[in-house]
């Protein structure tokens, strides 16, 4: 992984990388069980699926640095999105929960040590943790395979390492957080001083758990603020490891907290509560919206939200067929296309239409499914049956609006939520297909004639997460690069992320922006100190 940039960890990798394995080590475990899955067929997901080696040790909350049943005592059921079935019962946090990890972070803001620590010693604290996770990342990577259903490669060779580069990034910003001097009209001395907002509330979703605690958490703690935060109620296991990671580093107790719990429940304490100083959301549009009704209803808490997304990818008639076939089957089936800033618009200049088609559908089919813990395999399941239903029903409704079903389009074997890679042919503008976040392995193409009209059309969403363009044209690239309304455009590539790259939507995919810079605006406050000055030698 050291030859690897990290800022394509994320990325398409056109070549095969070579693992490397470690003799006896869970890595190497879960590499050589079994024999390779076949291609897009039942027996991806009906053979003996291997057993993860590793142990599911925390299930409670943690509040106020102990791992804590729920007030109410009851629990609920994680899942192996495998087969469909518990793997774990984990503490179910309601409003009572939210409360008690509200004041435990309040008082650690208060009257604890961590905002009134030196930025130094806060960044030596989360450079322990991110050890602690390069540490620990087979581990860590076996449990969010086996509590989310992405592939063990992925999680261990590029989430892994980002979660740990992402503490590695804002452990270096903790001491480099500074306001300014200002220049006055008059005799006064004038200073900006950036303040820790608080207690920051955070909720994260369930296709990049890990990621997203990082993206959440890591800008909060460097700020010195205190967190409560929510996991995503399908994946709630490894925000609770690494929160016991937090506490090996030394992270002082009510720092983090993290709740497990439903959203209309426990999410919905957080967002409301009185106490809460600030709210950050990842996850649907609808959800946003109420998020952000909830705030405001309540103390009027800043919101910033990482929404839903359609985003294009828009592939001109000067394309390289091969490589933009291959970009494009990444931008949308990565993470079972489980991702909000998947290309699930492919537009595809009408010179070359019918090559890519033919190509594209061959790459589907091609697409292995199966067993994620097995080496080979690209895609494993959805996350569980609400999602799984949910692309069913828009692959139905792709088939009834006339759209030509190129491949794939139904459940792949009879156990856990396997689909089959799907590509849709002659989409149209107006179908749900083209409209909606479907959020799973269903590629549809549209076919374009002029960059003006591709521009219209591409802009014509709800949505402005990001998009992909496909030129060997400089002057092509820059014109779409300024007229898209996104947040991200990926030139010639998808997907890249670092932990220097902003990431956020325009319109209804979102409000602010994560990672980088831009992140720590998120969880300052910035206050203007004004004091006289006598007789001063200069202004």
């Amino acid at each position: 992984m050291a030859a690897r940039r990290l800022s394509s960890l994320l990325s398409r990798s056109l070549s095969a990388a070579s693992p490397s394995s470690s003799s006896g080590s869970a890595a190497s475990l879960l590499r050589s069980g079994g024999r390779r899955v076949s291609r897009f067929s039942t027996a991806a997901a009906t053979e003996e699926l291997i057993i993860p080696p590793v142990q599911i040790s925390h299930t409670q909350h943690l509040i106020n640095g102990k791992f804590v049943d729920a007030a109410s005592g009851k629990t609920f059921p994680a899942y192996d999105p495998r087969t469909g079935e518990v793997i774990a019962h984990v503490a179910e946090g309601d409003a009572e929960d939210i409360n008690r990890a509200v004041a435990a972070a309040r008082k650690a803001f208060d009257e604890g040590p961590w905002p009134k620590m030196s930025a130094y010693e806060r960044s030596r604290i989360l450079l322990r943790f991110a050890d602690l996770v390069e540490k620990n990342s087979e581990e860590l990577a076996a449990l969010e395979t086996w509590n989310n259903g992405k592939t063990y490669e992925q999680a261990l060779t590029a989430e892994l390492p980002m979660l740990a580069r992402l503490f590695h990034y804002y452990a270096g910003w903790a001491d480099k957080i500074h306001g300014l001097t200002v220049p006055a009209d008059g005799p006064y001395h004038v200073q900006t001083l950036h303040e820790p907002i608080g207690v920051a509330g955070q909720i994260i979703p369930w296709n990049f758990p890990l990621l997203m605690f990082a993206w959440k958490v890591g800008p909060a703690l460097a700020c010195g603020n205190t967190i409560v935060l929510k996991s995503a109620e399908q994946t709630p296991l490894t925000a609770l490891y690494v929160a016991k990671l937090f506490q090996e580093a030394g992270l002082p107790p009510g720092v983090l907290n993290v709740v497990s719990g439903d959203g209309p429940t426990a999410g919905a304490a957080l967002a409301s509560h009185m106490e809460v100083d600030k709210v950050a959301f990842t996850g649907s549009t609808d959800t946003g919206k109420i998020i952000l009704e909830l705030a405001a209803r309540s103390n009027l808490k800043p919101v910033t939200l990482e929404l839903g997304g359609k985003s294009p990818f828009i592939i001109c008639e000067d394309a390289d067929i091969n490589h933009a076939v291959e970009l494009a089957h990444f931008a949308l089936f990565f993470n079972q296309g489980q991702c909000c800033c998947a290309g699930s618009r492919t537009f595809v200049h009408e010179r070359v239409y019918d090559e890519f088609i033919e190509k594209a559908k061959a790459r589907a089919v091609k697409r292995v499914v199966g067993d994620p813990f097995k080496k080979g395999v690209e895609q494993g399941p959805q996350i569980d049956n609400e999602q799984f239903e949910k692309v069913l029903r828009y692959i139905r409704s792709g088939i009834d609006s006339n759209a030509t079903l190129e491949c794939g389009g139904e459940r792949l074997g009879s156990k856990g939520y396997f689909i089959q890679p799907t590509v849709f042919s002659n989409v149209e503008d107006d179908m749900l297909i083209a409209q909606d976040e479907i959020f799973g392995p269903v590629q549809s193409i549209l076919k374009f004639k002029e960059l003006d009209e591709v521009v219209r059309r591409a802009n014509a969403t709800r949505y402005g997460l990001a998009a992909g363009v496909f030129t060997k044209n400089i002057n092509t690239a820059n014109y779409l690069t300024r007229a898209l309304r996104a947040g991200t455009v990926w030139v010639n590539c998808f997907d890249v992320f670092d932990a220097a790259i902003p990431f956020g939507g325009y319109k209804m995919s979102g409000i602010g922006r994560e990672k980088g810079i831009y992140s720590l605006h998120n969880y300052l406050q910035v206050k203007a100190v004004v004091t006289p000055l006598k007789n001063p030698a200069w202004l």
